[in-house]
C-alpha cells in the first residue's frame, strides 16, 4: 500500500495557512473533484474522499497539532482518537461548502414555529422648541400583539399544535442528491417544526392579532433631524409565541418662522433700517428657550453682518454643551418715501464723500482706472 500524502499537499497550501485560506482551499479542490462534476471518474473520487480527510484533520486545531507532531501516525491504532474517516466528521466537513453552494444557511429548523415579529417604524415630526427642551409624547400604533385567546400559541383553546410528521418536528428534511444527503426546510410545516389542526379563531393560527396601543416615547433635548428612537421589543408579535420585534420611531423637524439650525447653532435674520446701521444702536431679538437677547450695532454697520450670541443655541445631544445663536442683520432700503425724505435724501448724497462710503468710493476708482488702461491700449 503506498504511503498517504502530506495533508497540506492534498489541500495544496503552505502548513502556515490560516483557518480562512485553509478552508477556501477545501472549497476550491471539493468543486473541481466533486463526483457529480466528473461522472465516472474514479479516481475524482478517490480524491474527493482524499481532500475530505485532509480538511477534516487539519480544520481541528486539536488534530492539526497531532498531525503536525505525528504526521499520519497520529491517528493510527487509535493514536489520535481514531481516524478522520467518513463518519460523523464527514457531514461536519462539508457543512460550510453545503451553505455556500446551495445557499442553506439560516434553512434550518426554527425552534417549534416561534418567529420574530417584524420591526416597525413610525414617523414623527417634532417642533424645533421641542427639540431644544426634550418631551415625553404619546403615540398609537396600530400594531399585531399576542393573542389573547390562544396565548400566541396559534391553536385553538383546549388543544395544542402537533409535531409535523413530515419532519419529526426537526422543521427541515434530509434528500438524498448524487453523493450527498441535503438538507432543506420541510415543505409541510415550513421549518416551523409543528403543525396546527385546529387553528384559533381569533387570530387564524397566527398567535397574533393586530390591536391600537398607545406607547410613551421619551425624546431626549437636542434631537436633530433624522434622529431615530429604538423601543426594544414593541414592534410585531411574533409569530406563535416568538419574540417581538422592535419600533424605530424617526424624527422629523418642522420648519421654524424665526430660526434656522445648522447642527447645535441657530440662526436668524433681522432687518434694520438705514439710519440705524449708519448711526448705531440696538434692538431685542427671541430666543429659542423663550427669552429675550439684546444686540448693539455699532454706527457703520454693512448689509449680512452676523452677530454671536454666546450659549443660546441648541443643546449637544447626550452632553451638556450648548451652541450658540447668530444674528444676520440686514439693511433694508427704504421705500414709498415722501418728497421731503426724497430731499433729504438728495442733499445727504451732495454733501457725501468717499470717507462716508469707502468700500463704493474705492470700487469706483478701481472702475475708472480699468477703462482708462482699456483706452490706452493700441
Amino acid at each position: 500500500m503506498s504511503a498517504k500524502r502530506c495533508y497540506y499537499e492534498t489541500l495544496e497550501v503552505e502548513r502556515t495557512v490560516n483557518d480562512a485560506g485553509l478552508k477556501s482551499a477545501f472549497r476550491k479542490l471539493a468543486m473541481k473533484w466533486h463526483p457529480d462534476r466528473n461522472p465516472g471518474d474514479k479516481s475524482s473520487e478517490v480524491r474527493f474522499k482524499e481532500i475530505n480527510e485532509a480538511y477534516e484533520v487539519l480544520k481541528d486545531g486539536d488534530k492539526r497539532a497531532a498531525y503536525d507532531r505525528f504526521g499520519h501516525a497520529a491517528f493510527e491504532q487509535g493514536a489520535g482518537g481514531g481516524g478522520p474517516g467518513f463518519g460523523a466528521g464527514f457531514a461536519s466537513s462539508f457543512s460550510d461548502i453545503f451553505e455556500d453552494l446551495f445557499g442553506m444557511a439560516g434553512q434550518r429548523g426554527r425552534g417549534g414555529g416561534r418567529e420574530r415579529g417584524a420591526d416597525l417604524r413610525y414617523n414623527m415630526e417634532i417642533t424645533l422648541e421641542e427639540a431644544f427642551g426634550g418631551k415625553t409624547a404619546q403615540i398609537e400604533i396600530p400594531v399585531s400583539v399576542t393573542c389573547e385567546s390562544c396565548s400566541g400559541t396559534g391553536a385553538k383553546a383546549g388543544t395544542k399544535p402537533k409535531t409535523c410528521s413530515m419532519c419529526g418536528g426537526a422543521g427541515r428534511v434530509r434528500q438524498a442528491q448524487g453523493f450527498f444527503t441535503l438538507e432543506r426546510t420541510c415543505p409541510g410545516c415550513q421549518g416551523r417544526g409543528q403543525m396546527i389542526e385546529d387553528p384559533c379563531p381569533s387570530c387564524a393560527g397566527q398567535g397574533r392579532v393586530t390591536r391600537e396601543r398607545t406607547l410613551s416615547v421619551n425624546i431626549p433635548q437636542g434631537v436633530e433631524d433624522g434622529t431615530r428612537i429604538r423601543l426594544a421589543g414593541e414592534g410585531e408579535a411574533g409569530i406563535r409565541g416568538g419574540p417581538a420585534g422592535d419600533l424605530y420611531i424617526f424624527l422629523s423637524l418642522a420648519t421654524h418662522q424665526f430660526f434656522q439650525r445648522d447642527g447645535a447653532d441657530l440662526h436668524c435674520r433681522v432687518p434694520i433700517s438705514m439710519v440705524t446701521a449708519a448711526l448705531g444702536g440696538e434692538f431685542e431679538v427671541p430666543t429659542i428657550d423663550k427669552g429675550k437677547a439684546k444686540v448693539k450695532v455699532p454706527s457703520g454697520t454693512q448689509s449680512s453682518r452676523r452677530f454671536r450670541i454666546a450659549g443660546k443655541g441648541m443643546p449637544v445631544l447626550r452632553s451638556r454643551q450648548t451652541g450658540d445663536m447668530y444674528v444676520q442683520v440686514v439693511v433694508e432700503t427704504p421705500q414709498n418715501l415722501t418728497k421731503k425724505q426724497q430731499e433729504l435724501l438728495a442733499e445727504f448724497e451732495k454733501l457725501s464723500s468717499g470717507a462716508t462710503q469707502p468700500e463704493a468710493a474705492g470700487f469706483f476708482t478701481k472702475v475708472k482706472d480699468f477703462f482708462g488702461t482699456r483706452g490706452s491700449v493700441g
